[in-house]
């Protein structure tokens, strides 16, 4: 590839449902890569494989980008329609047949009419005889294809409509040298190779390979970071370039590791997240099923969050640093800090990112986000009242939706009482303590008053009271418990006449 071409690169994910969250990474990976080098992000949507199409999945893939903050350049989703168009595999079907056909025109591809029992009997055949079929350069002389059959029979059957599908003529016995930026130099042997089918007739679409290949040619792609599951392929996409002649303009490869289940063993799926408690999805998705899957927007993951945790998913920056803004990370990021083997994914560090990012957000801006939470559940407070008590609690707080229950006892009077500190702290001692200090707090005029704590601490120096005991029977008076923030912020918030009322409503009670 020329030192000198603009990087252009592609995510190119397929229709068929929700985006997995190593697909985003791939994205993310990407988009930083362009912005990186001053180049371009592409979206291109590789809908080939008509069988798997699932409605509503390219708009989720747009919407999930967009969530994420991953601008698209170019391509589906795309502010300007891009000079490449169409994005969308499925309408570049004249553009597929053209290029198979020069494949065919040059002996680098052959017909293959092979019905689909006649292969189903090749495998079992090798199954009974433990081993595994493969149209390879070993058998393709003895099948039925345009390498077997004359001219004449082959037109015959492309002329009456026979089924057929264009397969890739593999070299025999070749060394296929490669290279991956991630994992260096590549070298397979041929004869390891099957003839992969390229293009079918039945639904007049080529397969991933040859789409690929020409797609990422007539775009302009200067670099092709893809997951580690197409790292097979590579040999073929190699020849591939090499058939058509295009090898001088061929991309870069990178292929990245696989995102590890939390216990490091096997590739990260639905099935993890749902027996662990966690999103593998960026949104949530329901399926045609009515089954609903959880997302990471969802669950109250803010995107800056996830790109965050997303990122150091296999990529090292070589620092400390674990928080980065985008622009951070666009600065950051190259592919030779891209670990090879697997990235294990930890749930419980996701939500450590997400708390840095909540509490790093100011009261205000928490309050936008939670005054509707408190609306549905019956609150109505000014935006200046929530912003208020989001300051007293927020470092508590990992997700906006964990403030309601931090909140609960600002708005409401507490119902009962946390059993296990009554025990540790309760006796007619704390009562009559507690009934000391409602007398004190009476005396206070205001309770915004920076004076407040002063008094209070004065009398309990005074009148000889531990002060952690006071602080006990007024913090279980007040909130049900002996557990949350500064007890004279609170009573300040609740103001005086509730505070008194609950002190009053615990000795009466407890």
């Amino acid at each position: 590839m020329s030192q000198n071409k603009r990087v252009r690169v592609r995510f190119a994910p397929s229709p068929t449902g929700p985006l997995h969250i190593g697909g985003v990474r791939t994205a993310l990976y990407n988009y930083l890569f362009a912005r990186k080098h001053g180049g371009d992000f592409l979206l291109r949507i590789e809908d080939t494989d008509s069988q798997r199409y699932v409605p509503g999945s390219e708009e989720y893939i747009v919407e999930s980008l967009d969530w994420c903050g991953i601008k698209i350049d170019e391509g589906i989703g795309a502010d300007l329609v891009g000079s490449h168009a169409p994005y969308r595999q499925s309408e570049r079907k004249e553009i597929y047949h053209k290029y198979a056909m020069r494949l065919i025109d040059s002996g680098n591809a052959y017909y293959a009419f092979d019905t689909a029992e006649d292969l189903d009997a090749l495998r079992k055949a090798k199954e009974a005889e433990g081993e595994t079929f493969s149209y390879d350069a070993s058998v393709r002389l003895s099948l039925c294809n345009s390498l077997t059959l004359s001219v004449v029979d082959v037109n015959e059957r492309l002329d009456r409509g026979d089924n057929w599908v264009i397969r890739f003529k593999m070299p025999e016995d070749e060394d296929v040298g490669m290279n991956d930026l991630i994992r260096g130099d590549i070298k397979v042997n041929t004869s390891t190779l099957d003839d992969k089918v390229l293009y079918k007739s039945a639904d007049q679409l080529p397969t991933y390979h040859l789409a690929n290949i020409v797609d990422d040619h007539l775009m302009e792609i200067s670099h092709v970071i893809r997951g580690e599951e197409w790292l097979p392929s590579l040999p073929l996409h190699y020849l591939l370039y090499r058939a058509f002649g295009w090898e001088d303009s061929m991309p870069r490869f990178a292929h990245l590791p696989l995102l590890l289940k939390p216990q490091g063993q096997g590739k990260l799926s639905k099935r993890d997240g749902d027996k662990l408690g966690f999103p593998v999805f960026p949104l949530q998705w329901e399926a045609a099923d009515g089954e609903i899957s959880s997302g990471y927007r969802e669950a109250g993951y803010f995107p800056e969050a996830f790109v965050n945790m997303l990122a150091l998913l296999g990529w090292n920056p070589g620092t400390e640093q674990e928080i980065f803004s985008m622009d951070e990370l666009i600065d950051a990021f190259s592919l030779d800090r891209v670990g090879k083997s697997g990235a294990r994914f930890n749930p419980e560090k996701a939500k450590w990112f997400n708390a840095y990012y909540l509490h790093k957000k100011s009261d205000e801006e928490l309050a936008e986000l939670f005054l509707p939470l408190l609306k549905d559940n019956g609150v109505e407070v000014s935006i200046d009242r929530a912003a208020r008590a989001v300051g007293l609690i927020k470092e508590r707080a990992t997700f906006v939706a964990d403030m309601l229950e931090l909140t609960r006892y600002m708005f409401f009077a507490p119902v009962e009482y946390d059993e296990k500190a009554l025990k540790k702290s309760w006796d007619e001692e704390q009562k009559a303590r507690l009934a000391a200090l409602a007398e004190v707090l009476k005396d206070i005029s205001s309770f915004d008053d920076a004076d407040a704590e002063e008094k209070v601490r004065r009398w309990i120096e005074e009148s000889g009271n531990p002060i952690g005991k006071v602080m006990n029977a007024w913090r279980i008076a007040v909130l049900g418990t002996n557990q949350g923030p500064n007890i004279f912020a609170i009573s300040a918030f609740i103001g005086k006449e509730e505070t008194l009322r609950r002190i009053d409503t615990a000795l009466r009670e407890l």
